[in-house]
């Protein structure tokens, strides 16, 4: 028998005792008599494209040249070949989960006006309650302020108030000037560095003790370290001890990459840039802290470490490659002598311990401990954390940046006295030094915008509130009937 497949799937039936065949369009499909009527038709041949083939295949249809019969009923029955087709159609077909076929159920609030007057007054009274306490908590914080050297008219930022002079217009603040700490007083910019001064702070009666951590911060202010080549200005590799500088990270540091000493050899800067090398290098010594009875108030000591992130000085600066150092006895044990140190006399430590150090390339390389002697140790190096703290620049020109900290209470009336060694230059950046002593709360020092913040949003959330509650009872207007709401089904 023939079966005659048109491309609409209608079939025709046509005796013959020798084979079968089924044509579509212009394929011939052959499958052998003696195979079961069931069998799919697995051989096609492809005529040429003219209507002589075409004619010639419908009048006398011959046995197709490629016929493939092997396994034709195991293939049938298996199913094998259907399985790897179903499975490459849905190779690609996300899985059937509620999240991959969007089938997520959604919840849409209908907000009348009830749910509104509600929301905004529990906004109001949450935001009034946490500005009124933070605010009070805010005021409580004594903040003592003295400006020890100014070479700009613009003093906003140093009461953290908006005032642009020196009075004390804040009530909650101490602010004051003092003179005899100025090293740029000259017209030549030939800065008297080391200059030395005291500065004291007088603890207010009125405003009870200051809780520890008492804070000491110096502030600098019209200095722009958010300055974008300013905060390129670095090569992060000689912070983690690389002793090679790529022309990328060179060209970021000038002009303070390379200099030339008095007998005109190059010198290598290291840090390079202009960030490492503007180091706030002034030094702040606590020298006494006298109690409101005139006796000195034990354990009052500035601890200076602990300033830095713990995170930087773990992962963002080491020690430059093949540094070493070595803590001795005693003073005629550490000696300097062999190639293996680099100093030329031993390093006396804060505790009274000796140091004998080897820095790599040290003829040819200015190292930090050179450039900042009197803030910066040579066996601390990068990981002196006035410097850590120093780098992790300010976002804005008026700024503060902690210098210690004191672990005691000092009662009111004491009187703290500080001696100054004044390095940093201000009067060419036309900017201004402080020293600031501080207590501090929850959210940090004082500040008075963060709680005025959360009342004002306060206070505007409870009069939409009010607003919307008389609207509703003056002018009511009633919702439609939400069961006539109706969501659309999958």
């Amino acid at each position: 028998n023939h079966l005659w497949v048109d491309c609409k799937g209608n079939t025709e039936n046509h005796t013959d005792t020798h084979h079968s065949t089924a044509t579509m369009s212009d394929s011939i499909v052959e499958v052998r008599s003696e195979d079961p009527p069931d069998l799919e038709l697995v051989s096609i041949k492809t005529p040429p494209r003219d209507n002589s083939s075409r004619a010639k295949s419908a009048s006398s249809p011959t046995p197709s040249s490629v016929t493939n019969t092997t396994n034709l009923a195991n293939s049938k029955h298996d199913g094998s070949k259907d399985e790897t087709s179903d499975k490459d159609k849905h190779a690609r077909r996300p899985y059937d989960l509620a999240l991959t076929q969007q089938r997520m159920k959604a919840w849409q609030p209908l907000l009348d006006s009830r749910y509104v007057i509600v929301i905004y007054l529990i906004i109001g009274v949450v935001f009034l309650t946490v500005g009124f306490v933070v605010k009070n908590k805010s005021d409580a914080i004594i903040e003592l302020v003295k400006v020890y050297e100014t070479h700009t008219t613009d003093m906003n930022g140093l009461l953290n108030d908006g005032t642009n002079n020196m009075e004390k217009l804040d009530p909650t603040s101490n602010l004051e000037e003092v003179t005899g700490c100025e090293i740029g007083d000259n017209p030549n910019f030939m800065y008297k560095q080391n200059k030395t001064c005291q500065i004291q702070f007088q603890v207010p009666l009125d405003k009870g003790d200051l809780q520890p951590p008492v804070l000491v911060h110096y502030q600098v202010n019209n200095f722009y370290q958010n300055y974008r080549v300013y905060q390129a200005s670095y090569d992060m590799g000689q912070l983690l001890g690389s002793l090679t500088q790529g022309p990328v990270t060179a060209e970021l540091c000038e002009p303070l990459n390379v200099m030339k000493n008095k007998e005109g050899v190059d010198i290598r800067i290291n840090p390079c840039g202009m960030i490492a090398n503007t180091l706030f290098n002034d030094v702040f010594t606590l020298e006494s802290v006298v109690g409101p009875d005139g006796e000195p108030i034990e354990g009052a000591v500035m601890n200076e470490t602990g300033i830095a992130w713990k995170s930087d000085l773990k992962w963002k600066y080491r020690q430059p490659d093949g540094f070493n150092s070595e803590a001795c006895s005693s003073l005629e044990e550490c000696s300097c002598e062999g190639q293996e140190w680099s100093c030329t006399e031993p390093y006396l430590s804060p505790n009274g311990t000796y140091y004998r150090y080897f820095y790599p390339e040290d003829d040819t390389t200015q190292y930090l401990y050179e450039t900042y002697p009197m803030v910066v140790s040579p066996i601390e190096g990068v990981l002196n954390e006035h410097f850590v703290v120093w780098m992790r620049t300010a976002a804005l020109p008026n700024f503060r940046k902690l210098y210690g900290y004191i672990n005691v209470v000092i009662p009111a009336g004491s009187v703290l006295t500080f001696t100054v060694q004044a390095n940093w230059a201000v009067e060419q950046s036309q900017s201004a030094k402080a020293l600031v002593v501080s207590d501090n709360y929850i959210f940090g020092g004082k500040n008075h915008w963060l709680g005025t913040m959360f009342i004002a949003v306060g206070g505007i959330a409870s009069l939409l509130g009010v607003f919307f509650f008389v609207i509703q009872i003056m002018y009511p207007r009633k919702l439609g009937d939400r069961k006539y709401l109706k969501y659309k089904e999958d």
